[in-house]
């Protein structure tokens, strides 16, 4: 193999497949990097196309500091500045990625109400603590009412939050209260999801909103209707409808298909469908089918944040992430994959037809040319989920003898939701997190980073991800992760107990060797970044890390961003007062001023803000002294040596 296509993925399954669709004559997302250069305007957000009197294009000039002349004349023909059209494209992707995300989080609520009401069936509410706990936070009453009661009422509010239309969404009181106070100070706290993408969409099309600190304001406001908005209501009814994740054993990488059974791979977001998928591959006649066409059993696997669903409630393995959707078909061995909605690549048909694999498109919103479509009925979701399956089991025995399936794949524990880091740390009559903040302000642990997000092609598959967390636990920092990040260090081996001894610094890996955890924590798919948000919010409220996020010893990274998500993850990130870092590229670097705002006046705003740097070591090291620095301000910054008092000791203390 060439050296440059070993550039191209630091996993060996994953080069093992680029090396065979080299042989079958399979382009890849890989190859059409090479070949597809960025555009240098639009990478650095210089690219106005929100009229047909453009495209305007106002680069920055070659070789020499810009001047004022030159900035009176960087304008689009509507005398749009750089900041302006920076500032909307940022904005823009903000709105989508919290379109994204929220859309995820209607599915989620509109599927709850119906199982609510009974008009679901095959679903049921699993876990009756946590829907008491969201009643609760959404002012529902409890008293002597039934689940399904008081269930319809949370449904209800949930709805009602995408087309609020004034006051606050109801899950901001969920964090500290001084952040509350910040978003309302600056005018940021969202009032209605929808409405937020709505207004975003407005403000940022041609001849509205031209100021880029207004835009950027309403930039905030819709990336908090994401984090604490859709997001979060997707995570929270997920966790009712189908059980709040507990630590369980899975494994991944495409070394988890299976010559001999049926090959099931479901990809996208939404679990509505994968979790019937999961029911329905249980069934006799199903299971009979598919020994009748000669297999001897159905394999599922997942691909991408569906796949990190259904591992933490069913311990449904991992065929891989972002990157790698591609090379699961060309394995040969996948009968099926199952798409839901985002991170599809379209050239999915494509080289599905190069084998001999049925790919099924299943939401009316996200359909493919070249793809099967499969409607998925939520209200008849078990006949879906069989009707997929048997398409799946009659296309096995056509697969046919072009079929090389990788041996690589790695254990992982998974499933560490909020409740169970709670439970895990303080035992079951006292959750708490204060034996994480304890070890905290002891310095066994230096601080708490979240490492989140996508792989993108124009950077080695994985390669950032796995480097950033390396040096992270290395330096005593434990990992919270969520997507295909998290799917990367599964793969790397960094998902395991064992890990603590092999890749952590000795206090990290005492502390994860007293508790029994893994170093790096897999909280599950890119809308649980909610998770990570509540986790925060634990550690402020344990007390003695300060009173607002912004004061703890916590930062977070996106190392491979790709999505439109990402951005509008990072920026609620930033917004709740988490120092964030992205590599890869950044969007903005053709405005200096709207880059200064976002890396410097954020920080005396929110205090928090973005920052860029492509090198994974390097942007760990800028993680960690800021964490250092957070350390610093709550004085926890010196090694403190454990005294053993005697009984004079003792009798002093209490003279004083």
């Amino acid at each position: 193999m060439a050296d440059s296509e070993k550039k191209k993925s630091i996993d060996k399954a994953s080069l093992e497949m680029l090396e065979k669709a080299c042989g079958d004559n399979v382009s890849l997302a890989f190859d059409r990097a090479a070949v597809m250069k960025p555009c240098p305007i639009g990478e650095v957000g210089n690219c106005c196309i929100m009229c047909s009197m453009g495209p305007c294009r106002v680069p920055l000039p070659k070789g020499r500091k810009e001047t004022p002349e030159d900035k009176r004349k960087r304008r689009g023909v509507c005398g749009a500045t750089a900041e302006t059209i920076a500032a909307r494209n940022f904005v823009r992707k903000i709105a989508a990625g919290t379109a994204a995300h929220s859309d995820h989080g209607r599915a989620v609520s509109e599927l709850f109400l119906a199982t609510a009401k009974g008009q679901a069936p095959g679903y049921e509410i699993r876990d009756e603590q946590k829907l008491m706990q969201v009643a609760l936070d959404f002012g529902v009453e409890i008293g002597e009412r039934t689940i399904e009661e008081i269930a319809v009422d949370v449904g209800n509010k949930a709805m009602a939050e995408f087309g609020r239309q004034e006051g606050e969404l109801l899950f901001l009181k969920k964090a500290p209260l001084k952040r509350q106070e910040i978003w309302r100070k600056e005018g940021v706290a969202p009032r209605g999801i929808d409405r937020e993408v709505v207004e975003a969409m407005h403000r940022t099309s041609a001849g509205v909103d031209q100021e880029y600190h207004n835009l950027m304001r309403q930039g905030v406001r819709a990336s908090l209707a994401d984090g604490w908005g859709g997001s979060m209501i997707a995570t929270e009814l997920q966790d009712i409808l189908f059980g709040t994740p507990t630590p369980v054993l899975g494994q991944i990488n495409l070394g988890v298909l299976k010559d001999n059974e049926v090959n099931i791979v479901i990809h996208g977001h939404e679990p509505l469908l994968s979790e019937m998928l999961a029911a329905a591959a249980q069934d006799k006649d199903i299971i009979k089918l598919a020994k009748e066409k000669g297999a001897s059993g159905i394999n599922l696997a997942g691909m991408c944040c569906t796949a990190n669903e259904i591992l933490m409630r069913h311990g449904i393995p991992l065929a891989g992430n972002f990157m790698q959707q591609e090379l699961a078909l060309v394995t040969g061995a996948v009968d099926a994959m199952v798409v839901d909605v985002q991170c599809i690549m379209e050239s999915l048909p494509d080289i599905a037809q190069c084998y001999h694999t049925k790919l099924i498109t299943t939401s009316a919103k996200a359909m493919m040319p070249g793809a099967m479509h499969i409607e998925f009925d939520e209200h008849k979701a078990m006949e879906s989920a069989k009707e997929v399956l048997r398409v799946a089991i009659d296309n096995f025995p056509r697969r046919g003898t072009n079929v090389a399936i990788p041996k690589q794949k790695t254990d992982l524990i998974a499933g560490f939701s909020h409740e169970t880091v709670n439970y895990l740390l303080g035992g079951l009559f006292r959750s708490s997190y204060r034996p994480l903040n304890d070890n905290i302000i002891n310095g066994r642990i230096r601080g708490v980073a979240g490492v989140v997000g996508c792989n993108n092609a124009r950077v080695g598959h994985n390669e950032a991800h796995i480097a950033m967390v390396k040096e992270l636990i290395k330096n005593d920092v434990l990992v919270l992760q969520t997507g295909c990040s998290a799917m990367a260090s599964a793969m790397a081996g960094l998902m395991v107990p064992e890990a603590a001894a092999k890749y952590a610094g000795a206090g990290l890996a005492s502390v994860c060797e007293a508790v029994g955890i893994p170093p790096v924590l897999h909280m599950g798919s890119c809308v649980d970044n909610s998770r990570i948000l509540i986790a925060a919010t634990a550690m402020v409220k344990d007390g003695g890390l300060g009173d607002d996020i912004s004061d703890l010893p916590v930062a977070g990274a996106g190392p491979e961003w790709m999505s439109e998500k990402a951005i509008a993850i990072g920026q609620y990130f930033v917004a709740s007062g988490v120092y964030t870092v992205f590599g890869v590229t950044w969007p903005t670097t053709g405005s200096q001023e709207l880059t200064d705002l976002l890396f410097k006046e954020f920080e005396d705003i929110y205090g928090a803000m973005w920052d860029f740097e492509p090198d994974a070591v390097k942007a760990a090291n800028l993680m960690i002294a800021h964490i250092d620095k957070k350390r610093k301000a709550l004085g926890i910054d010196k090694a403190r040596d454990r005294v053993l008092y005697d009984m004079e000791m003792r009798r002093e203390l209490e003279a004083v």
